[in-house]
C-alpha cells in the first residue's frame, strides 16, 4: 500500500492534523507526519507541540497515496508560503492516481491560491471561500470532488478522515471504523450497552 503525508508547519490546526493520523493509521493506511520546519518538533496553533515522524527534505514522496494538509492559523499561511511543498502539490495534482486532502483554512488558502481547485466542487472555513479560486463553492462539511477530499473545519475532522478512508479503503472500512469509535451507533437499542 503506498504512504501518505500529513504535514505539520508551525500553528497547525492539532484536531485536525491529529485526528487524521488517528484515523489513517486505525484503518490501516501507511501515513506519516512530514514537518515543513527546520525541526522534527511542530508547534500548533493552540500551543500543542508534536514530534512529526520525519522532516520535508529527507522524503522523496514518489507515488504518494495522499498529501493532506490540516489548517489553522498562521498553519496554512505557513505551508503556502513553503515552496517546496506547493511543488510537491501541483505535481500530486497532475499525477493519475495522487490524491490531496484539505482542511478548514487549507483548501483556499494553499490548494485555492496554487489554482488547483478550478473546476472542483470545494468547502473550507466561512470567511475563506474567496480564496477557492475558480471552484464551486459548497457549504458542506466535507465534499469529495475528483482527486480531492475538502473539510469545513475542526468540528468535522474525523467525518473529514473518515471520508479519507472510504475513498481508498471503501465505505465498509469506513463504517466499521466510525462503528468502532461509537461515531454511529449501531442501533437505538444499543445506546444503553455504549453509555451504561
Amino acid at each position: 500500500m503506498k504512504e501518505s503525508y500529513v504535514f505539520l508547519a508551525e500553528g497547525f490546526e492539532e484536531i485536525e492534523a491529529l485526528t487524521v493520523v488517528d484515523i489513517m493509521r486505525r484503518a490501516g493506511l501507511p501515513v506519516r507526519t512530514v514537518s515543513i520546519t527546520s525541526s522534527l518538533q511542530v508547534k500548533g496553533a493552540h500551543g500543542v507541540t508534536v514530534t512529526a515522524d520525519v522532516l520535508f527534505d529527507s522524503v522523496l514522496f514518489a507515488d504518494a497515496e495522499w498529501l493532506v494538509l490540516p489548517g489553522g492559523l498562521p498553519g496554512a499561511t505557513n505551508l503556502r508560503e513553503f515552496a517546496p511543498l506547493c511543488g510537491l502539490l501541483k505535481q500530486q495534482a497532475q499525477s493519475a492516481e495522487g490524491r490531496i486532502a484539505a482542511i478548514c483554512a487549507a483548501p483556499a488558502m494553499v490548494l485555492g491560491s496554487l489554482g488547483l481547485l478550478k473546476g472542483e466542487k470545494a468547502t473550507g472555513y466561512p470567511g475563506t471561500e474567496s480564496g477557492l479560486e475558480g471552484a464551486e463553492v459548497v457549504q458542506s462539511p466535507v465534499v469529495v470532488s475528483g482527486k480531492f477530499v475538502l473539510g469545513a473545519g475542526p468540528a468535522v475532522a474525523m467525518r473529514w478522515a473518515l471520508t479519507i478512508v472510504t475513498q481508498t479503503l471503501g465505505e465498509h472500512v469506513a463504517q466499521k471504523l466510525a462503528n468502532d469509535l461509537l461515531l454511529y451507533p449501531r442501533s437505538e437499542e444499543e445506546i444503553d450497552w455504549y453509555f451504561g
